[in-house]
């Protein structure tokens, strides 16, 4: 299993991919890799997401496309008129307007199908572990949340066949009263418990450090310089690069004070997990494709206005982007070299007896 940020870097890459082109080849490109991430990682007792790709294509790319269409009156090819007093609705509906649309759903289908399989490969605790140590008690907080979602919905399902068998049938909102009361009372019971747990074991007995002046006042120099570097970058041409600049200082600034803040709070590992080849190998994947991605925007840009034509296609781009696809190959490889491990072991055991 890979570590949880290279996972997260893999699901941004994505984002990053899908968000630079509305080619539908590159796109289909991605939505294929990130099927075959899904099918070959997110296997075992990972959690299931409760709406698949296809799914959610089949929901998005309609609503996309008839949403695009009917409010951007631009394109060549007009398929039909809406009255002009309608508003915002009124003019042409053209098929470029429609396929821009169907291309919008399509990229959102990609980044759904990525964080959907991000959620399913990375476990609870490991998705704690990327919150900084600055927010621990936002990542405790995220925890526990996460923990209680599965748990409503085991007491959802027990209450409704409890009353189901008590042959109650919901048939409206009144009908959902004897089944919502006795979920709100579970659930206030298991904060209850968690809670005289939690305080059992110490959380919270430990007084609040105060922050130093320095790093207050590094906070607030970072802030001011981010706001003036966005105000200059927005409402000053010329001063875009000293901008930029400002807004990156202050960014640093602002990490370096989360880094000084994360460094305070004590913390302890149970089981410190090693970073292996096989991450490096993800990280190098993602780092090919985004690359590409930032360096290629003119390749991957794509337009059907003002006529709708056939689009481009950059092999070398198109294989950069399987620079996804490198998880499925090395958790493929890993299960092949495991068997063999495996059956080495067991001939050796099996000479050793003789």
């Amino acid at each position: 299993m890979l570590d949880a940020r290279v996972w997260f870097l893999w699901a941004v890459t994505t984002l990053v991919a899908a968000s630079s082109t509305r080619s539908p080849l590159y796109v289909i490109v991605m939505l294929l890799t990130t099927t075959v991430v899904g099918a070959t990682c997110a296997t075992g007792e990972g959690r299931r997401a409760p709406l698949s790709p296809l799914r959610f294509a089949m929901v998005s790319v309609p609503l996309s496309a008839l949403f695009n269409g009917l409010t951007v009156h631009l394109g060549d090819t007009v398929l039909f008129h809406l009255p002009d007093w309608l508003p915002l609705l009124g003019g042409a509906i053209t098929l470029e307007a429609l396929a821009f649309g169907a291309l919008n759903g399509l990229t959102l289908t990609v980044i759904f199908s990525a964080f959907s399989v991000f959620n399913q490969v990375t476990p609870v605790r490991d998705l704690v572990k990327l919150t900084p140590r600055a927010f621990h008690e936002g990542g405790v907080v995220l925890s526990i949340a996460l923990t209680f979602i599965p748990q409503t919905t085991q007491s959802l399902k027990r209450i409704r066949e409890a009353q189901a068998v008590r042959g109650h049938r919901v048939q409206g909102i009144r009908d959902w009263l004897p089944i919502v009361v006795p979920l709100l009372v579970s659930g206030l019971e298991r904060a209850m418990g968690l809670a005289e747990a939690m305080v059992a074991r110490g959380y919270g007995a430990v007084t609040d450090e105060e922050q130093p002046l320095r790093t207050q006042g590094l906070l607030v120099l970072g802030l001011l310089l981010l706001l003036a570097g966005w105000l200059a970058y927005l409402f000053r041409a010329a001063w875009r690069i000293p901008g930029i600049a400002a807004m990156g200082a202050g960014a640093a600034m602002i990490g370096l004070v989360v880094w000084m803040t994360g460094r305070a709070v004590h913390h302890t590992v149970y089981r410190a997990r090693a970073w292996t080849g096989k991450d490096t190998l993800a990280v190098l994947g993602c780092t090919l494709t985004l690359t590409v991605t930032l360096t290629q925007r003119e390749v991957l840009y794509y337009s059907p206005y003002p006529q709708l034509t056939l689009p481009a296609f950059d092999p070398l781009v198109g294989l950069a982007l399987l620079g996804l696809l490198v998880p499925a190959i090395v958790t493929m490889a890993a299960e092949d070299a495991r068997p063999l491990a495996s059956e080495t072991q067991r001939d050796e055991g099996t000479n050793g007896g003789f």
